[in-house]
């Protein structure tokens, strides 16, 4: 750090320390080493995968049984060439044999069945009679059990087993339960893979070329330009790059060692704390999986699950994503005044003439939201639109220049980040075939509204619970669709009354805080590796400056004119729009302690119940809310002065 509090090259996490916090705490980062002619072949392979994939999800017609069956083969192949059997194995070029016939056999039952499809089709019910399908079957699901285990980790497969366990317990035999898994649509190639198939890949190979095509740095500029000169400045650059980031984000761990390994050492030498330094950048970058327009791929799903045009999903998620940031800025702020920190020096700052000059980066994102609104194309069409899009400002723009090489990089970085999401989704599968089943959904509903009383307000906070439980360690899109298939139809149940869309952004919301909230606060666990903080502290901030993430979902399941349903008219809209963002301060503001000056604890109270009031929609407590936010003002404005005018003892 020099002189101005500005951060220097020594400050910045080096290329091995970001790599080994991510081998740590992502999967995805625990690869086999290529060399040589396997890395060439292996690269192609990849990259002829993504070209398969956009020319598949864009004008291929082909029956959906061989289609889908493909396309998991092909996974299982690259899955099982990309990931070792156990962390720690770094010898280049080395496949022991079991993993070859691992592979072999786990991609190769899945083509069978593409090679099969018609006559699958044409036994129905009695492919259970065929010992060659039913073998199939079982070393298909094994195989990928055994690399989800690898990329994707443990939880969602401890669900998964249990889930089996209880299916068997019904008095299902294998055979049944291998047919429904593998050779219907209630399994393995249910919604999400057939989303994942539709546009998610899709989706995903364009985050790899926006991301080479310079948007990411112009962001993080950005951000620097907008709020880096005020108070905090480091800290509120985080919030604000990780909140345009998120737009087309996929994961809470990479984006906060990703971007967390320049800005915590930042915030640390400002004079943040450096719990509440890993915090902040886990919470922001937990929160780019609820800003639209993609949210981790999980609007799509959502879109498949609600029947509600994704256009319509990415509009109600506005005003809850703006509500969480501001959360997180208003608390960095306040802790920037209580700790009497400044900001970046204006010399150090990006030229916003110069950032302008820049704003063709954003010409991918513009057509990708422009067509995808426009309900004219489909969501595939858009994104193909939007990566050649994404192409043609690569070539333009002179400091990163996408070159050849950087396009095969591209389409080779979105097969490998897309072979989690489809082997969690794969999973997901097969967890939400054994719940229909058995019919546990409606057991489950049963037992929370028992349990609840039909008292809409503990049916929330147990549904909450189930979320974050189902959701630690699980990745986003993974994450929403058990949450979807587990935990939303309860809410939906008439006695409780929650809308369709409310009961889904609410078990979106808390399957994401999942990432935040200790025990298994895997961003936050991965900030606190870069911070050297201690890990259950900062998962502990981070739940605390990612407050709205708790407490807007309650709002919009009871009152869902905060997501824009069943409201009269644009003025109700600004009134919701304002009292929740003056809401949200107070709740921050309170949580902090910090108003102008250190608040009380009566106080801290009244603000709290304050901003609780204003959050939720309703003119009455609106009012309420307010006038008790002015009448502290007031008071903290008076104290404040008074204590200025004080004799220095």
């Amino acid at each position: 750090m020099d002189k101005h509090g500005f951060i220097d090259a020594s400050d910045i996490g080096t290329a091995a320390d970001v790599e080994a916090v991510m081998k740590k705490y992502d999967r995805e980062s625990n690869v086999r080493v290529w060399t040589g002619k396997p890395k060439i072949f292996i690269s192609v392979l990849m990259t002829v995968f993504s070209i398969y994939c956009i020319i598949d999800a864009v004008f291929l017609t082909t029956l959906p049984e061989i289609r889908l069956s493909v396309f998991m083969g092909m996974i299982v192949f690259l899955g099982f060439l990309t990931f070792p059997v156990k962390k720690g194995i770094e010898k280049p070029n080395y496949m022991p044999w079991y993993d070859i016939v691992i592979l072999i056999l786990g991609a190769g039952s899945f083509f069978y069945y593409a090679f099969n499809a018609m006559e699958v089709i044409r036994l129905s019910a009695r492919v259970i009679r065929r010992p060659d399908y039913m073998i199939a079957g079982i070393l298909a699901i094994l195989a990928l059990a055994e690399l989800c285990r690898r990329c994707v980790g443990l939880p969602i497969l401890c669900v998964a087993g249990a889930l089996l366990i209880y299916t068997f317990s019904t008095g299902l035999d294998v055979l049944q339960v291998v047919r429904t898994l593998i050779y219907t649509t209630n399994g393995i190639f249910s919604a999400p893979v057939q989303v994942c198939v539709k546009f998610i890949v899709i989706f995903i190979i364009f985050g790899a070329f926006l991301e080479r095509s310079g948007v990411a740095d112009f962001f993080i500029r950005f951000a620097n330009a907008a709020v880096g000169r005020f108070s905090g400045g480091p800290a509120k650059v985080a919030v604000v790059a990780s909140a345009l980031e998120g737009m087309a984000s996929g994961s809470s761990v990479a984006n906060t060692v990703g971007s967390g390994s320049v800005t915590i050492p930042m915030m640390k030498r400002m004079g943040y704390k450096p719990e509440f330094a890993a915090a902040v950048e886990a919470a922001a970058s937990t929160g780019g999986q609820i800003m639209p327009p993609i949210m981790g791929a999980a609007a799509f799903l959502m879109a498949e699950f609600t029947g509600e045009p994704y256009s319509t999903i990415a509009v109600r998620a506005i005003l809850p994503a703006i509500l969480y940031f501001t959360g997180i800025f208003i608390a960095v702020h306040l802790e920037a005044k209580k700790l009497g920190m400044k900001g970046i020096p204006k010399n150090e700052l990006p030229k916003a003439k110069e950032l302008v000059k820049e704003i063709y980066l954003l010409i991918p994102l513009i057509v990708l939201v422009t067509l995808v609104g426009s309900n004219t194309y489909t969501m595939a069409y858009s994104a193909a639109l939007a990566i050649v899009a994404a192409i043609v400002v690569g070539l333009l723009n002179k400091k990163e220049r996408l070159t050849p090489k950087r396009i095969q990089e591209a389409l080779e970085s979105g097969a490998r980040s897309s072979i989690t999401v489809v082997v969690a989704c794969g999973i997901a599968g097969i967890i939400a075939g054994c719940i229909t089943v058995t019919g546990l959904a409606s057991k489950l509903l049963g037992a929370i509204v028992a349990l609840s009383s039909g008292q809409v307000i503990i049916a929330l906070v147990l549904t909450m619970l189930c979320c974050i439980v189902l959701g630690m360690g699980v990745p986003t899109t993974a994450n929403y669709c058990i949450m979807a298939a587990t935990c939303a139809p309860i809410l939906m149940d008439p006695s409780l009354g929650v809308t369709k869309m409310a009961a889904h952004f609410f078990v979106f919301y808390f399957g994401i805080v999942a990432d935040i909230t200790p025990p298994v606060a895997l961003a936050a666990y991965a900030g606190a590796a870069i911070a050297k903080s201690n890990p259950l502290k900062t998962g502990l901030t981070a739940t605390k400056l990612a407050i709205a993430a708790f407490v807007v979902p309650y709002v919009f399941a009871l009152s869902p004119g905060m997501l824009f349903i069943n409201v009269s008219g644009p003025v109700e809209i600004v009134q919701i729009c304002i009292s929740a963002l003056l809401g949200i301060f107070g709740i921050a503001a309170a949580l902090n302690g910090f108003y102008i000056r250190r608040i009380p604890v009566v106080l801290r109270i009244v603000l709290l119940i304050s901003g609780l009031c204003m959050v939720f929609p309703g003119t009455i407590t609106d009012v309420f809310g307010l006038m008790l936010l002015i009448a502290i003002t007031v008071f903290q404005r008076i104290m404040a002065k008074k204590e200025a005018q004080a004799p220095a003892v």
